[in-house]
């Protein structure tokens, strides 16, 4: 761009600015291709977990069985529904970075000033800035006065930092976050001052579109639940098939009878088809997302949840989700050495000189404040002024900073004084040169800065003076100023930061600030945090670090300061290459591009951006870092009871599957037809959704090391204790049932007795799965109010098909006796301790 153009006061005509608009194109960003309905559920129907739920349906659908069939279908198209609904609101994210990035714009166009969208705003245009403004594009400063710019969108720095015109052309490589920059930024705030500025970059090709677009161009990452769980359907799928066929081929072989054979097979296909892990993952998703709601976090994917239990390093900004993103006055301190904290000093410990520097400091700063700094001082000096008014006051001149001079000055007329009363503010060197004091003073608050600094404070210098009402001078040099001390100014950490943090590391996650602030700030709070403050790496060393040093580098250091947007993405990157499960969180537009690259992004609800929160799987709604804990606790809970509900389905299919097959192996009458494996569907479909996903969390969930990135969900461990208890149930019925019948029993007597003993069985099942750890007492006593509403349920179908004639005659069952009904119970009592007596056994194996 010509420095003509760059310094012509009439701007860009309308016609130069409808041809470079037609050129350049709108300044927002590219809309993406938006995906439809249709295609999302095409999608959708891809995933193998779902399609096998769908087949299920289909087949219970084919064979007749439409209770199974609405089922199964019912939570196919809730699964698709929740989906299309989930990744619709995905997509909203650009549209929410498009709106943020088109504010309105004044702009001077044909020498006259105009307001227009921020949307047509072209290269080229001439932008007034004004306090209070959001900047439409990326702009270079033709001029500046005591200009202040909020860049924390961009950068994760709370402070406002200074802008000033360069004195010579300015390198093309410049990025937001430093102080006297000659450039502004599309989606910053402007908080004092005002100026002129000409646009240079527009829409995807200002800072915050490069963000949009490398956003665009991220996938999130897949769930790693739902991954295994597929794989696992898959194999029970064919595990199931092969069961089934084998069934027909043994019977039609053996006794001749195809057809009892198919009726047989389908039976068995009835009971082996795996549709209960769909519905159980389902149902658990669904259900965590409620039960998490209730502590104000919102689940935006379901199986994010279940992601987060399993997280290895939680990385979190500072600005905003460590702090509270509101600046506070934490110290004042005297040229002497006495100094005060607030927080630790009521208003009536207060001694006059520290009053004194909270009403200069306030004096120094606008009447009404729209810098976070200025607002905590006026808010501070009426908390300890008592809200006691100096008097009527009028401002009579201000004299704002400058690049040689980094201090300002309020200039206030008072009723009732003739002299006009003069407040300064400042870097702490610039307040002591305009105090003039002498060597020895300087160096005194030189180390009183710096010691304040290394709390992670903004340190001011604070001054007075008075001057003759007749004539004001011309600069700030010529008042004689008396130093009245330091202020430090604090962005406070969030009251339930320490405790949370805490919380994460006894479960063993490792806790990483990555922040945009500067590394003495960020050390500050990391160590009022708790965290690990082992090393400290800038983001100009990840700039310069290749991915194999960098990988090395993120797996021991906790703090990262001043830190880019596309480096915060390389930080989260490195530490999956290492294996590690990574959760993000953040408010920021500059979070947004690695809260969808991590394993599971956290947004603050509150000061969050929409760009964050709808990049993110997990919404703080209520902005409490300690909600990241419980969102941490009910996965690991939910991961728990997935593990819990697997083992019960695999350990009932075995002896559903022995007990199908026996009688086709040994030529005895068969036990179970389509009815009766429908009936043990009414058992464990609510059983293994409702009552293990209604269990409480283990005792150890929080004291625990994360499972390990490559652990399965059905490890062989947990193969192992599930074939064991369902062989335990199997034998057990098997030889009551044979006993029976060589007693003398009649076939229909001798399959009530054993389908009584496997429900009983089944019963036992449920009390030793909901546990890996607790005794044997907790099996009975543990609060579960869904697993006595289950059990009552089953306890009167049970009742309604032995003792209803209707009912009995469908089953084919015979009258069963008291002493029959001791031994079902006796043997739902033996396998319930046996089994228990061998958990402690398996314990140490089904940990993760």
């Amino acid at each position: 761009m010509s420095g003509t153009e760059a310094t012509r006061p009439a701007g860009l005509s309308e016609a130069e600015a409808r041809a470079r608009l037609e050129e350049d194109g709108a300044n927002e960003l590219p809309r993406p291709e938006r995906r439809s309905p249709l295609r999302i559920v095409m999608e959708v129907l891809r995933e193998p977990m779902l399609v096998l739920l769908l087949c299920g349906g289909l087949v219970y659908l084919v064979l007749g069985d439409l209770r199974e069939a609405l089922i199964l279908l019912v939570f196919g198209a809730m699964s698709i529904v929740i989906t299309v609904v989930q990744e619709t609101r995905t997509e909203r994210v650009l549209e929410a970075l498009r709106d943020l990035s088109s504010p309105r714009a004044l702009v001077v166009r044909d020498g006259a000033r105009r307001r227009i969208a921020g949307r047509e705003v072209v290269r080229g245009d001439l932008l007034v800035l004004g306090e209070g403004d959001r900047i439409p594009a990326d702009a270079a400063l033709v001029d500046a006065r005591d200009l202040q710019i909020d860049e924390s969108l961009l950068t994760g720095e709370s402070v406002p930092v200074r802008k000033q015109v360069a004195d010579k052309a300015a390198s093309a490589d410049h990025r937001p976050g430093g102080e006297d920059q000659p450039f502004v930024y599309s989606g910053s705030l402007i908080v004092r001052g005002e100026g002129l500025a000409l646009v240079e970059a527009t829409g995807p090709r200002s800072e915050i579109g490069k963000i949009g677009l490398s956003l665009r161009g991220l996938q999130a990452e897949p769930p790693r639940l739902q991954q295994q769980t597929a794989r696992l359907v898959r194999l029970c799928f064919l595990g199931g098939a092969v069961v089934s066929l084998a069934a027909i081929a043994l019977y039609g072989v053996l006794r001749g009878d195809w057809l009892q054979a198919l009726l047989a097979g389908i039976a068995i296909g009835m009971a082996m088809l795996p549709e209960e892990f769909g519905v159980v993952l389902t149902v658990f998703m669904a259900m965590g997302a409620w039960r998490i709601s209730q502590a104000r976090v919102l689940t935006r994917r379901a199986a994010a949840i279940e992601v987060l239990g399993s997280a290895t390093v939680l990385c979190t900004d500072k600005t905003g989700t460590l702090t509270q993103n509101q600046m506070s006055v934490a110290e004042l301190r005297l040229l002497g050495g006495a100094r005060m904290r607030p927080e630790t000093a009521g208003r009536d410990d207060a001694r006059p000189e520290f009053a004194e520097l909270a009403r200069c400091g306030a004096l120094a700063s606008s009447p009404e404040p729209f810098d976070p700094m200025e607002k905590a001082l006026h808010l501070f000096a009426h908390a300890v002024l008592d809200d006691a008014p100096d008097g009527e006051r009028t401002l009579a001149h201000s004299y704002g900073l400058r690049p040689e001079l980094l201090a300002m000055t309020q200039v206030w007329r008072i009723a009732g004084r003739a002299d006009l009363l003069a407040c300064a503010k400042g870097a702490p060197e610039a307040i002591a040169r305009l105090c003039r004091m002498n060597a020895a003073d300087q160096e005194s608050v030189r180390d009183a800065a710096s010691a304040m600094a290394k709390d992670g404070l903004r340190v001011l210098g604070v001054a007075v003076a008075v001057c003759d009402d007749a004539a004001l001078p011309p600069s700030q040099e010529a008042f004689a100023f008396r130093f009245v001390g330091l202020v430090g100014l604090a962005d406070p950490l969030r009251p339930h930061v320490p405790e949370a943090v805490g919380e994460c590391r006894a479960a063993g996650i490792r806790v990483v600030m990555i922040t945009g602030d500067y590394p003495a700030t960020a050390v500050a709070i990391a160590s009022q945090a708790g965290l690990d403050v082992r090393d400290v790496m800038t983001g100009d060393q990840v700039r310069l670090a290749d991915d194999s040093e960098l990988a090395g580098r993120v797996g021991h250091v906790n703090v990262f300061a001043r830190v880019l947007p596309e480096q915060k993405l390389r930080i989260v990157q490195a530490m999956k290459l290492n294996g590690e499960i990574v959760a993000m969180t953040g408010d920021g537009v500059n979070d947004a591009p690695s809260l969808k690259a991590a394993h599971i992004g956290i947004a603050m609800g509150g000061r969050g951006t929409d760009v964050a929160r709808e990049a993110s799987g997990i919404v703080l709604l209520d902005d409490d870092f300690g909600s990241i804990v419980s969102a941490i606790r009910l996965g690991r809970r939910i991961y728990d009871n997935l593990r819990k509900a697997m083992a019960f389905i695999f350990a009932v299919h075995v002896p559903i599957a022995g007990l199908a097959l026996l009688p086709l192996v040994f030529g005895l009458p068969l036990i179970f037809s389509p009815v009766h494996i429908a009936f043990l569907e009414l058992i464990i479909d609510p059983v293994c959704a409702l009552v293990f996903e209604a269990e409480r969390g283990e005792r150890d969930a929080m004291t625990r090391p994360p499972r390990r990135p490559d652990s399965e969900l059905f490890s062989w461990a947990l193969v192992g204790w599930s074939v064991l208890q369902g062989a335990l149930a199997f034998a057990l019925t098997a030889i009551i049932f044979v006993g029976a019948l060589r007693s003398g029993l009649v076939a229909d007597e001798a399959r009530t007795l054993a389908f009584v003993t496997l429900v009983v069985c089944i019963v036992a099942l449920v009390l030793v799965n909901r546990s890996f750890s607790a005794s044997f007492a907790s099996a009975f006593f543990r609060p579960n109010p869904a697993l006595i509403w289950i059990f009552a349920g089953v306890a009167l179908v049970l009742a309604t098909a032995l003792l209803w004639p209707p009912a009995s005659s469908l089953f084919r069952f015979g009258p069963l006796h008291a002493d029959d009904l001791m031994i079902t119970l006796g043997a739902g009592l033996l396998v319930l301790t046996v089994l228990e007596l061998l958990k402690p056994i398996w314990a140490r194996r089904l940990r993760f």
